[in-house]
């Protein structure tokens, strides 16, 4: 879709994936896009060529999804990470895989990682770190730990640049970008009712909360990315010649 590649993937099949490569110790780069992640890798080529070298791209975003169905080629799902975590911790827990939570503003991964192993018996986090200021330490004392998966929630497109410019050095099997993940988990970000979630419209619910922060990105960047997917769309849509 607009140049970038997006696995078809539905959870349990990323959820295996993930999985597979920690047994393995098989280094694997997990990313995902929406509407915001589109726009910002339409004006931004070294992000758009992280998103082409990543393992996997999945689909986080209803306005991906809705776009892909438009365009002919379906998505099975939209994963967001308030969705998928409790299924990650679950198989980590039932797996003995652990975790490493890095993102956020001091003090947030701290909080997550108390509240993740509270809900779930037996989940190893082996550290956090917040997302700011980071230096040659911090990969120091990944590499020092050796968690399967590195949970990396910085916002894009900082996320996937830092991802990208240090996974060589890092000696951990999955990096996982995971952009407001923390902040939802520790409710400092509050979801909308899963009848608003469930139909696509949970960024209405954002929006509400954080209105200066946000309406840019939605009231702007949603058309903004439909517009395009269409110029696209018609673009490729084969030419006919009318008869005689």
């Amino acid at each position: 879709m607009l140049g970038v590649r997006i696995d078809s993937y539905r959870l349990e099949t990323l959820l295996n994936e993930v999985m597979n490569s920690v047994r393995s110790r098989a280094r694997l780069t997990v990313l995902y896009v929406n509407v915001h992640s589109m726009n910002l890798q339409h004006d931004d080529r070294e992000y758009a060529g992280v998103l082409e070298a990543a393992d996997v791209v999945y689909c986080d975003g209803t306005g991906v999804r809705l776009a892909a169905r438009l365009t002919g080629n379906p998505l099975p799902a939209r994963m967001t990470g308030a969705d998928w975590i409790s299924d990650l911790c679950r198989a980590a827990a039932r797996e003995n895989v652990s975790l490493f939570l890095l993102g956020g503003a001091p003090g947030v991964a701290d909080d997550a990682a108390r509240l993740l192993q509270a809900r779930f018996p037996g989940l190893h986090i082996m550290g956090t770190a917040p997302g700011f200021g980071l230096d040659r330490g911090t990969i120091k004392r990944l590499n020092e730990l050796r968690p399967d998966i590195v949970l990396v929630g910085m916002g894009s497109p900082t996320q996937e640049k830092w991802i990208a410019r240090h996974r060589t050095e890092i000696d951990v099997p999955v990096l996982w970008a995971v952009g407001a993940l923390f902040d939802f988990v520790t409710g400092r970000i509050r979801r909308g009712p899963a009848w608003m979630t469930e139909h696509g419209l949970e960024w209405v619910c954002r929006l509400a909360v954080e209105p200066q922060k946000l309406w840019r990105r939605y009231l702007i960047g949603n058309p903004r990315f439909m517009l395009r997917v269409l110029r696209d769309t018609l673009r490729r849509r084969p030419c006919t010649q009318p008869p005689g």
